[in-house]
């Protein structure tokens, strides 16, 4: 014989499943409240020493900068003229001298020769490196020096401008030597041609 069951009067009824899921549930939210806890104290911790660091290394600076100004002001005239020497003589062992020399043959045209190149300083625009140039040229006519410098100007790594003019003289040649202001900024990215670039451009002087 069944016995039957009455569930509306006699609920089947288990006392331990909602205790069970209960502490499951507050063990779950405690682990997590302890690992966010040791990651927001990591945080921290990390955001503390990154800012200490940032301190010191403000400090450093400050000192160095300090420190040079105190050097600066004990030097005598004399070494802070070869302080400056010093600093255009590293520039100028880092400039792209036979790029120079192959870009000038590029712009000065047939009846031109230059004649006297010197360095007034060399400088830094934008990461480009360029130098400002006391340039001559000895020419049979007015009209190749003019022919020269709008090549220069056009070519965008040379800004010419004509200074003076000097009319000479010898047994043979009549001839003008043209001074220009010229400034210098190679190209990004074309790589300095060699040194006998600078041979011969070096070769081509006054002798045309």
């Amino acid at each position: 014989m069944i016995t039957k069951l009455n569930l509306s009067s006699n609920p089947f009824r288990n006392r331990t499943t909602p205790y069970i899921l209960s502490s499951a549930l507050l063990f779950l939210a405690f682990v997590g409240g302890v690992f966010l806890l040791a990651q927001w104290r990591e945080n921290l911790r990390l955001a503390e020493v990154a800012a200490s660091e940032a301190d010191d290394l403000r400090k450093e600076v400050e000192i160095d900068r300090n420190q040079t100004e105190l050097v600066q002001k004990e030097l005598t005239p004399a070494q802070r003229e070869m302080l400056i020497a010093s600093h255009k003589l590293v520039a100028n062992k880092n400039f792209g001298w036979s790029r120079l020399f192959f870009d000038l043959e590029t712009v000065i045209p047939g009846g031109v020769s230059a004649s006297r190149i010197s360095v007034a300083n060399v400088f830094e625009n934008n990461g480009r490196p360029g130098a400002e140039l006391d340039f001559a040229v000895l020419a049979r006519d007015y009209q190749s020096v003019i022919t020269m410098i709008t090549n220069m100007n056009n070519s965008g790594i040379f800004q010419a401008e004509l200074r003076d003019q000097n009319l000479q003289t010898n047994q043979r040649l009549k001839f003008t030597e043209f001074s220009l202001r010229l400034v210098y900024t190679p190209a990004v990215g074309v790589s300095a041609e060699s040194s006998n670039d600078i041979a011969r451009a070096n070769d081509g002087g006054a002798g045309e």
